[in-house]
This record gives C-alpha cells, sequence and structure tokens, in this order.
C-alpha cells in the first residue's frame, strides 16, 4: 500500500507539473506546424503569468487573471506574427527578442506596480483557481488502488488542468479531421500550393499564431493563478524551452506530445521526490543534480538521440507570394 501511495502521489505531481508543458507544447504545435518557428514561448508564458497574477492580485477573480493572461500573450503573439509574417522577419530573432522583452518588463512592471520585488501579491479565495473535487471522490477514498486512483490522481486538480488534456484531442480534431487543419499543415508544407488555391496564407498563420497566444495564456496563468498564489520573477524556469523540445520529440503530433510533456513533469517530479533522500549504493544526490535532470534531458533530446525529426518543409521561411 505504501508503494501504491508513493507511486499515486508521484504521478500526481506529474499531472501538475506537466501541464505548463503541454499547453506550450500545443501552442508551439499551432504555429509550427503552419510555417512559423515560435522560440519565443518561453516569453509569452512569462508575460501572460505577470498579466494573470496582477490581474487577479487587484481584482480578486481569476477569470480575470486567466482572461488578462491570454490578452498579454496573443498581443506578443501577434507582435511575433507582426514581425516575421507581415515584414518577413527573422522568426528565431523576434522570437528571442520577445523573451527578453518579457522577462525584462515582468520584473519592472511588478516592481511599479506592487512594490514587492517584482512579484505580485499573493492569491488567495477566488484569485486563485481551485481544486476540483470529481464525483465520488469523498466516498472511494478508502477503497484501495482505485479509490487512491480516482480520488488521489484524477481527481483535485484545477479546471485548467482538465482543460489542458482534453485540448490533446481536439487539436488531434482540429488538425487533422478539420477544414482549418488541413490548410494550416499545408501552409505549413507548401504555402504556394494553399496561395494557388486562393487561400490567404498570411491570414492562416495568423490565426495560428493567435492560437499560439491563447494557449500560451493559459499556460501562463496556471503558473500563477493555479499552481502558485501569485507571479514571481522567471517562474517559467525554462518551461517553454523544454515544450519546444517535446514538442521535436513528438514529431509536432498532439498525442505524442502529451506523453513527451508527461515524461519530462514525471522526471521532475521524480527530481523533487528525491532531494534530500540518501539513494541505494549512490548515497545523498546533491540537489543541484537531482534539479537539473529535466533540463539535461532536454539537451540530451536535442542533441538528437530522439530519431530523425523532420520540421514542416516552409518552416521558419517567409513566404515571398511571386506575381
Amino acid at each position: 500500500m505504501e508503494f501504491v501511495n508513493a507511486l499515486v502521489q508521484i504521478l500526481d505531481a506529474t499531472i501538475r507539473l506537466s501541464t505548463p508543458l503541454l499547453l506550450a507544447c500545443l501552442a508551439g504545435l499551432y504555429s509550427e506546424r503552419s510555417g512559423v518557428f515560435d522560440i519565443g514561448l518561453e516569453g509569452k508564458m512569462l508575460a501572460a503569468a505577470f498579466a494573470g497574477g496582477a490581474a487577479a492580485a487587484v481584482s480578486g477573480s481569476a477569470w480575470i487573471g486567466l482572461s488578462a493572461a491570454i490578452a498579454a500573450s496573443v498581443f506578443f503573439a501577434l507582435v511575433h506574427g507582426f514581425a516575421s509574417i507581415t515584414h518577413r522577419g527573422n522568426q528565431i530573432v523576434s522570437g528571442v527578442a520577445i523573451n527578453f522583452i518579457a522577462a525584462g518588463a515582468a520584473v519592472i512592471l511588478g516592481q511599479a506596480w506592487f512594490r514587492q520585488g517584482g512579484r505580485t501579491p499573493s492569491l488567495t479565495g477566488d484569485a486563485r483557481f481551485n481544486a476540483i473535487d470529481l464525483p465520488f471522490a469523498g466516498a472511494l477514498e478508502n477503497v484501495p488502488v482505485i479509490g487512491q486512483i480516482w480520488s488521489g490522481l484524477l481527481s483535485g486538480h484545477s479546471i485548467l488542468v482538465y482543460f489542458a488534456f482534453a485540448m490533446v484531442p481536439f487539436s488531434w480534431w482540429v488538425l487533422f479531421r478539420t477544414r482549418f487543419g488541413l490548410r494550416l499543415r499545408a501552409v505549413g508544407e507548401n504555402p504556394a500550393a494553399v496561395d494557388t488555391a486562393g487561400i490567404g496564407v498570411a491570414w492562416l498563420r495568423y490565426r495560428a499564431v493567435m492560437c499560439t497566444g491563447v494557449l500560451c495564456g493559459v499556460a501562463g496563468a496556471y503558473l500563477s493563478v493555479a499552481q502558485n498564489a501569485g507571479f514571481v520573477k522567471d517562474m517559467t524556469a525554462g518551461r517553454g524551452f523544454i515544450a519546444l523540445a517535446a514538442l521535436i520529440f513528438a514529431k509536432w503530433k498532439p498525442v505524442p506530445a502529451m506523453f513527451a510533456c508527461l515524461l519530462f513533469g514525471f522526471l521532475d517530479a521524480i527530481a523533487i521526490r528525491i532531494q534530500g533522500q540518501a539513494l541505494p549504493v549512490i548515497g545523498k544526490v546533491p540537489v543541484q543534480i537531482v534539479q537539473a535532470f529535466p533540463y539535461v534531458l532536454t539537451v540530451i533530446l536535442l542533441a538528437g538521440f530522439i530519431g530523425k525529426a523532420i520540421p514542416p518543409k516552409a518552416g521558419g521561411v517567409p513566404y515571398v507570394k511571386e506575381r
């Protein structure tokens, strides 16, 4: 029973920790499938986390915080689209610039508005997304295995967690079963053919980056309004880059992306679990090494140990209409 309890606790932490990764990964999926590479996921998440935490602190409503987070992220997504789609700028440079601007602006505005070293005030009550108990969670709590899974693993998460995992089948359906998804994938592979068919390449790509902005906004709001009780400096901690690694690992597909994010979340949960504990043979592992596990895996995956991942053919290439 102790083993089952420990396993459920680790898997529960895995779900919580993988949620922002999953949302950011799906966000990048829409953008990159359309041919717009977005290295600015980290910056959009950070801007959304600050906007969500600040709005929730001022208004006392988590939903207003979520709305502000989405608005801030969509704004930066449109800036990226304006630079890389309309003006055909370098998509990598635009994404890096967004990361720097978001990181600096969040701290400066936080200090100017709240005078707490760049933090937002702590969120309580309705200013946070609280845990939701699924039906019969209390009644099944003491039932071995089944009750532990239902009450301890599946129940007790915020609404944003359920939204994130619901977005996986929804994104699969949108990309592979709708006209919009077909055109989105086509514009990432051969924009000239899409343009010849009379479909606006720029408008399709703008819609893709807006989808990216919405999902990054939800990811940022989750960090500051659900998982934590407010915004703190650099709270994304590289999750946007890990989400990009997961997206490449999953070869730009929604369901494999979910499992890749769960893998990163699991490693993060294990790292938290074994901090300060002595392991057999190895002994006590330094906290810094344990915390580095997910980032080391990111480097290993990006170094090419995941097989050949082929991105969309038109990815990163501005489309110039032939006259």
